[in-house]
C-alpha cells in the first residue's frame, strides 16, 4: 500500500516548512528481528528511489532524545513500547554528504533553498532493539513507500552511513546480550535452555556446545530455574528456567 503522492508531498511540505526542531541533530532507530531462524533488521524504502534507510528522523525542541527516538519510531514503522538502548553517536563529518534529501524532494517538485536546514549536516544518535518480527505491522509514510524486514549479511543500497549504523549496533546487541536480552521479550516467561541457545547462537552467529552454554548461562546469576517441562516425549524432561524479577525492574 502507497500513500497517495499528493498526500505524499503535502506532508514533505510540512516537514521542510518546520522551524521547530533542534539544529543538526537526529536519531535512527535499529530494529533488529528475530524469529529462531535468522536475525534480520527493518529497512524503509524511500518513494521512487531504489535506497532504504533506518527508521530515522529529527529531534523537536521540546523532547528529550528518547522521546523522539520513540515518536521516530511510531510515526515510521506503528511500533510502540519498543525498548530502545542508546549504543552510539554518529558525527563524521562525511555522514550526510549524500543527501537523499536533495534527490526525494527534487523528485516530487518541491523547491528547497541549497541552505535549509534538512541539507546541513547531522549528527544522529543511534538507538537499538531486538524484538520477534512475527509480530511486526509496519506501514508507509510521507518518506517511505514500504518497510521491509532483510538479513543483516544481504542489505540493500542504504542511504547515508546507516549501513555502519547497522553494524555498530549489531555490535552493540552482541557484546551486551547477556544483560539485556531480558528486556526484549523474545522468550516466554519460562524457557528452556534450549530455546536460550538458540536465540544466542543466532544472534550471535555461531554455535555453543550445549554443556558450556548451559554452563555459562548459570554462572551469570541472571536465571532461576523452574519445574520440568514433561509433554509426554520419551526424551528426558528438561527443566524450565525464568529470568529473576529484579533484573526485569533493573532494566526497565
Amino acid at each position: 500500500m502507497r500513500i497517495e503522492d499528493s498526500r505524499n508531498i503535502q506532508s514533505l511540505r510540512e516537514l521542510i516548512d518546520a522551524d521547530n526542531f533542534v539544529e543538526h541533530v537526529s536519531v535512527d532507530c535499529v530494529i533488529f528481528g528475530y524469529n529462531k531462524e535468522k536475525l534480520r533488521v527493518l529497512l524503509l524504502k524511500y518513494h521512487d528511489l531504489d535506497i532504504w534507510s533506518l527508521p530515522g528522523g529529527f529531534v523537536f525542541n521540546d523532547e528529550d532524545l528518547r522521546q523522539a527516538a520513540d515518536r521516530v519510531l511510531y510515526e515510521r514503522t506503528h511500533l510502540k513500547n519498543v525498548f530502545l538502548d542508546q549504543f552510539h553517536t554518529f558525527g563524521r563529518i562525511s555522514r550526510t554528504e549524500n543527501n537523499i534529501h536533495q534527490t526525494l524532494l527534487k523528485n516530487k517538485g518541491i523547491e528547497v533553498p541549497k541552505d535549509h536546514w534538512i541539507f546541513q549536516r547531522f549528527i544522529t544518535v543511534g538507538y537499538c532493539s531486538l524484538i520477534n518480527y512475527s509480530l511486526v505491522d509496519t506501514f508507509p509514510d510521507a518518506f517511505n513507500e514500504m518497510c521491509q524486514w532483510f538479513d543483516v549479511n544481504e542489505l540493500p543500497n542504504m542511504a547515508f552511513d546507516h549501513e555502519r549504523i547497522i553494524q555498530i549496533g549489531l555490535r552493540h546487541l552482541r557484546k551486551n546480550l547477556d544483560t539485556q536480552i531480558v528486556a526484549f521479550n523474545l522468550l516466554p516467561e519460562k524457557f528452556t535452555m534450549n530455546d536460550l541457545q538458540k536465540l544466542y547462537e543466532i544472534v550471535l552467529g555461531e554455535k555453543f556446545r550445549r554443556n558450556n552454554f548451559q554452563r555459562k548461562m548459570l554462572s551469570l546469576g541472571t536465571l532461576e530455574r523452574q519445574e520440568k517441562l514433561f509433554d509426554g516425549s520419551p526424551n528426558k524432561a528438561p527443566y524450565l528456567y525464568k529470568f529473576k524479577d529484579n533484573l526485569v525492574d533493573y532494566l526497565d
